[in-house]
């Protein structure tokens, strides 16, 4: 039985919002000037948004505002005031949500809304839908990297009130959604904060080559989404785009509405195919969508810059025929003087013959210097068309505005710019296109617009409830090293021992280990993996293993119905609110109790990929079940100072070691595991597979070590060091082990551990870490004092 899911449009302005309601969207997503996940847009103010949800509402258009960042400690009060000037002007139809908090502040603004949670959320397997609808979500945006298969497992374990939401066309990003930290690395600025510089999309050199390795193509699943409107709980096409402009939203958005109401029409998908072919994305994939004809998005030899190639640049002197004009005249100027001297002697009219030689020269020399870049495009071009020039990561990079009607094949100067003119080749894109026909109706839907009140600018007054501070544990904090195997003699730092779960990890520590033993599990979960990584659980606490730090919040649900893990009076009935008690707290001995414990005997901590980052997630944590959490690594020095002071759990707090800048499902093209890739600025990284994702890493490690003693002052009760193999190690990690290596690293499905040998594994390699500080490469603070997260 096929069903009508709802075709959701992206804004970026207020000229994408009406070309989406022009185009026939049933809903539009969008941001406001902060808070959004992609704060390059030019988004809304609450009044503006006002007037356009009117308008929306007038064509039967749902309005959905992306407030999807995390929210900092010190800014519960601004987003609830912000959600609180939404509710009373503007009456969006759904919030969608990253930062747990945001489901508490919406509810104590009295938002009368849905709750969707964004892909940034990561809410990845099926299991993790319940504590997701738990917690207040009315949809989970799932995320890009799931096959048709897997979407039927989520539609599948839905429950009840709860529905999903497919990206079904737009840009696809290396990493997955929310495990992404290399624009913080590389850029200083937080893509969990919405201010992506997009490093995926640079040149890497590698293997003495150099290619665009990790930079995907776009997503369009195009005629294979007919499959999903046999899906009942999945409830909206998405299409990706809110840096976009009206051109793009308006094509794609018709292009869908068409497969979707005309599914099994031949000739309807034909039109539909060629307006997607007109809408000025990037070349296009099918990415994971058909499990048997899986495709890698990346190609390091290709282009995948978005828009219709225009043209190339080709440079013209500036003003030759004047400066050939200049010339010829100054040597004419010259002959008439040479004249003029005749017969006032030999040696003065040479003088002056000589004069007009220097004047010729004079001319020929001014047609070398500037030159202007200018272009012939291909096709004509229209007033307001926006032309991009070269690629992201070039020098050169701009957007140029088309002032005028030019012909095909017809002449466009580029108008002068700061920086490095383009050299001769750079393509130039059609990146926006104005058609007269739409532009028309744009102008219609304004002043429609226009008509429609708008809200005084009454500014709100609400002010947050917080949740208290938990009890200050007592004694020392307590150092975990995190590693990928377990070591065979003792521990040569001193603190716990904190593993990656896997089956070779599970399988290797005795039972008198592992109750001692920090079990850590990954970051993302994909829906075939579950099972397995439910088994390893079960296992590992048959083998007497108690505390767990948890990859995303939606873990819990994993401990569910876990043998030994025993509920207490009173705690959730439901799989999703499943939660944790610990008998020792974060950083506790013997006898310090978890904060929100749920069962006797276990202990849950929220690990630092939940992005845990103010006292209201980490509230909404507790009553998930969790009994602590380490900090996310977004946070400013600053930041962390301040956030143990409001919160509600222990707090841990990864101090040094390996963090990943990223963690992909995609395994980059022509890269294998332990081969180094340079950045343009020769910042050196490389990739692990474990499990089925592979893990980016950077070649200097993180360094907090020199604030260790006043993060201890402000709470912290537990420091974390992450340790990974480096470049040259995985290589002979690697070559050592073989396949072993990638089925037994982190899967559930892989083999056992063999041996000493993979006890022995993964020591032995911190000195690799501070190798090449000579070639740009560096360690040290990461995030600590960076103001633009």
């Amino acid at each position: 039985m096929s069903h009508k899911p709802e075709i959701l449009a992206p804004a970026g302005d207020r000229q994408c919002l009406l070309a989406a309601v022009a185009a026939g969207a049933d809903a539009v997503y969008l941001g406001l000037k902060h808070f959004s996940a992609r704060m390059q847009a030019e988004n809304f103010s609450v009044k503006d948004l006002a007037q356009l949800a009117e308008t929306g509402r007038a064509h039967g258009v749902r309005l959905y505002v992306a407030v999807n960042t995390l929210i900092k400690p010190d800014e519960p009060a601004k987003a609830g005031r912000l959600i609180d000037r939404l509710e009373r002007h503007v009456h969006p139809d759904a919030l969608i949500v990253q930062d747990l908090g945001t489901v508490e502040l919406a509810r104590q603004a009295g938002y009368s809304g849905e709750i969707h949670l964004s892909t940034l959320a990561n809410v990845s397997h099926p299991a993790a839908l319940a504590p997701a609808r738990a917690l207040g979500a009315s949809r989970v945006v799932l995320p890009r990297e799931l096959n048709v298969d897997e979407v039927r497992a989520m539609a599948d374990a839905c429950p009840e009130g709860l529905d999903l939401e497919v990206f079904v066309h737009g840009a696809l990003c290396f990493c997955v959604s929310g495990r992404c930290y290399w624009s913080s690395w590389l850029g200083g600025k937080s893509g969990l904060r919405g201010r992506c510089v997009q490093p995926c999309r640079r040149l890497y050199a590698h293997r003495n080559h150099t290619g665009r390795y990790f930079s995907c193509k776009d997503l369009s699943l195009d005629v294979l989404v007919k499959p999903l409107t046999a899906i009942e709980r999945v409830r909206a096409w998405k299409i990706e785009g809110r840096k976009k402009g009206p051109h793009y939203v308006y094509y794609v958005t018709t292009a869908y509405r068409m497969l979707r109401d005309a599914p099994d029409d031949p000739q309807v998908k034909k039109q539909a195919l060629d307006i997607l072919s007109q809408a000025l994305g990037r070349p296009a994939s099918h990415y994971h969508f058909l499990p048997q004809a899986q495709h890698n998005p990346t190609d390091p030899s290709a282009a995948t810059g978005s828009g219709l190639l225009a043209g190339k640049i080709a440079h013209q002197p500036v003003a030759q025929q004047d400066a050939e004009q200049a010339g010829k005249g100054a040597g004419r100027n010259a002959d008439r003087r040479k004249d003029r001297g005749k017969g006032q002697g030999a040696g003065q009219g040479a003088g002056q013959g000589n004069d007009a030689a220097r004047g010729r020269e004079d001319g020929r020399a001014t047609r070398r210097p500037a030159t202007r870049p200018e272009f012939r495009p291909r096709f004509a071009l229209l007033p307001g068309d926006l032309l991009r020039v070269g690629y992201e990561d070039e020098p050169w990079h701009r957007t140029v505005p088309v002032t005028r009607s030019v012909p095909k094949g017809g002449k466009l100067t580029l108008p002068p710019a700061k920086g490095p003119a383009p050299k001769a080749g750079t393509p130039v894109f059609l990146v926006d296109r104005r058609e007269p026909e739409l532009m028309a109706r744009l102008r219609e839907l304004e002043a429609e617009t226009q008509r429609m009140p708008r809200p005084r600018g009454e500014e709100s007054e609400f002010t947050p409830s917080m949740p208290a501070r938990a009890a200050q544990a007592k004694g020392r904090p307590l150092n975990v090293t995190v590693r990928r195997r377990p070591l065979t003699g003792k521990d040569p730092s001193g603190g716990q021992a904190g593993l990656w779960l896997s089956q070779g990890s599970a399988r290797a520590v005795s039972r008198t280990l592992a109750g001692r033993t920090w079990w850590w599990l990954p970051p993302v979960i994909w829906p075939e993996d579950e099972e397995g990584w439910r088994g390893l659980v079960r296992a590992v606490l048959r083998n007497g293993g108690r505390r767990f730090v948890l990859g995303a919040p939606w873990q819990v649900a994993l401990f569910a119905d876990a043998e030994g893990a025993t509920q207490t009076e009173g705690g959730p009935e439901s799989a999703g609110e499943a939660g944790a008690a610990g008998e020792a707290g974060l950083a506790g001995g013997a006898g310090a109790a978890g904060q929100a414990g749920r069962w006797e005997g276990l202990e849950l901590i929220a690990g630092p990929f939940c992005n845990a980052s103010n006292a209201l997630a980490l509230q909404a944590l507790a009553d998930l079940g969790f009994s602590g959490a380490i900090v996310s690594p977004e946070l400013t020095g600053e930041d962390l100072l301040a956030l143990p002071g409001t919160s509600p759990l222990p707090l841990g707090i990864v101090i040094a070691g390996n963090w990943p800048v990223g963690v992909s499902r995609i395994q980059a093209a022509e890269v294998k595991p332990g081969e180094e890739l340079a950045s343009p600025k020769n910042e050196i990284f490389h990739t692990r597979r474990y499990g089925a994702d592979d893990w980016i890493y950077p070649d200097w490690p993180l360094d907090l070590g020199e604030h260790r003693a006043e993060l201890a002052r402000a709470g912290y009760t537990l420091f974390v060091t992450l340790e990974e193999p480096g470049a040259r190690t995985a290589r002979g990690a690697a070559r050592r082990d073989g396949r072993d290596e990638q089925r037994d690293a982190q899967g559930p499905r892989g083999k056992a551990a063999k041996g000493a040998r993979g006890q022995s594994r993964g020591q032995g390699h911190g000195k690799d870490q501070h190798r090449g500080k000579d070639q740009g490469r560096r360690s040290g603070d990461f995030n600590w004092s960076n103001p633009l997260l």
